[in-house]
């Protein structure tokens, strides 16, 4: 099975959350072939959460996790540790209120 680019999953995730209004920024840009995605959700009231995509050996699925979540700094903490041990690691940031993040919808989600 084909897998997409780095690049051209950040652009189409980018597009779709433009297209509900979600605003949404590249804060550190990875490899653009196989680089990871790491989507932080800032919900602008000193919180936030980090998702990863983790794989299940047993099921062979994809899905998002969460790496980490609480003070907004701690979690720049985590991300921030994650980009040293791997500099190919892309970096969204998405800020909504209402802590919509669009991971859980079809052609994201896995």
């Amino acid at each position: 099975m084909s897998r997409l680019t780095a690049e051209f999953w950040v652009s189409a995730y980018l597009a779709r959350l433009r297209l509900r209004d979600i605003p949404a920024f590249v804060t550190a840009k990875g490899d653009l072939t196989a680089g990871a995605v790491l989507v932080k959700l800032n919900t602008l009231d000193g919180a936030a959460r980090a998702f990863q995509r983790s794989f299940d050996l047993m099921t062979g699925e994809r899905a998002w996790v969460v790496l980490a979540e609480g003070a907004e700094a701690e979690v720049d903490a985590a991300i921030s540790r994650q980009r040293r041990f791997d500099p190919d690691l892309w970096v969204i940031e998405v800020e909504d209120r209402a802590g919509r993040h669009l991971l859980e919808e079809e052609g994201l989600a896995g």
